[in-house]
């Protein structure tokens, strides 16, 4: 088949390759390297017979992603309690919101926390059927089981995903206006004001990676994250405010870099859980120009 036609009909298909990459991965580079590998896959293969190239490719793609959570799951150094799924960012106005939304969509930070938590048999079954409507049987001769047993991977992973998931929150703008409350009362440091907006049973994870590992925790409690949020509003640092995952999110902004960003988990008007990111290798990958960290606010 000509390669020019390949190269054509697999970027067609790349948005989608990404999105499921990401769902599986939570890793923003590994879900490109995924993406790739494939392509180097399709580039080596015979597929004139393949009726569908699409959903072909949605399958390799699965399969080199459970490689890889097998992979990562014997040489993980970080403790997966404080780990943060790299956020997918758009700035208004400056970052492609279509391609923002091919990756995000229906995907918020809390649900790819508990995906984590998943063997990686389970978390495949998941995403490829739930997310992405793969029958059963082709996953299963990914994974190397029945249907029926696939079929329950993703039952099991469907329980804890209801069971661990925060249910929908209030409408974008009502959910930025609670995001600000909740810095605007860090910063003037307002235990009411901050009480107000968090729930009770609020949780916050920080992941500063390898290189800021003394930053990464695992707070809960509204008054415990109070105690970290104003702790936290002393040092000054730019403010820039970004959409992350179909969330309100701020990202950090010191001496023009982004340092950190944090996201919002919004239940009933209330903040539920907060993400935040400072791991430096990973901040970096995050697509931030320079044009969109001088609109930081001092």
């Amino acid at each position: 088949m000509d390669k020019g036609f390949l190269a054509r009909r697999f970027d067609a298909d790349r948005g989608h390759l990404r999105a499921v990459a990401y769902r599986m991965l939570g890793s923003l580079s590994e879900a490109e390297d995924a993406v790739q590998e494939a392509w180097f896959k399709l580039s080596r293969s015979d597929v004139s017979g393949v009726e569908n190239l699409s959903g072909w490719l949605t399958t390799v793609v699965g399969r080199v992603c459970l490689d890889m959570l097998r992979s990562r799951g014997s040489r993980r150094e970080d403790p997966l309690e404080y780990y943060v799924p790299d956020p997918v960012v758009r700035v208004a106005d400056t970052t492609d919101p279509e391609h923002a939304a091919e990756l995000t969509e229906s995907v918020g930070l809390a649900l790819l926390v508990v995906l984590d938590t998943l063997g990686p048999a389970e978390r495949l079954a998941f995403v490829l059927h739930d997310m992405f409507a793969v029958s059963f049987d082709e996953i299963a001769k990914i994974v190397d089981r029945t249907p029926a047993a696939t079929r329950q991977l993703a039952s099991r992973a469907r329980r804890r995903v209801q069971d661990a998931t925060p249910a929908p929150g209030p409408d974008a703008r009502r959910q930025r206006e609670i995001a600000d409350a909740f810095l605007a009362a860090a910063h003037g440091g307002d235990f009411e004001g901050l009480l107000a907006v968090l729930d009770p049973d609020v949780v916050l994870r920080a992941d500063g990676g390898r290189t800021l590992a003394a930053v990464s925790k695992v707070v809960r409690g509204a008054e415990a994250v109070i105690a970290q949020a104003l702790t936290y509003a002393k040092f000054r640092t730019g403010v820039l405010q970004v959409v992350a995952n179909g969330q309100p999110a701020v990202v950090s902004v010191v001496q023009g870099r982004p340092g950190s960003i944090m996201t919002f988990t919004i239940v009933e008007d209330r903040i539920v859980e907060l993400h935040i990111l400072a791991d430096p290798e990973r901040m970096a990958v995050l697509g931030l120009t320079e044009e969109d960290l001088a609109r930081a606010e001092y």
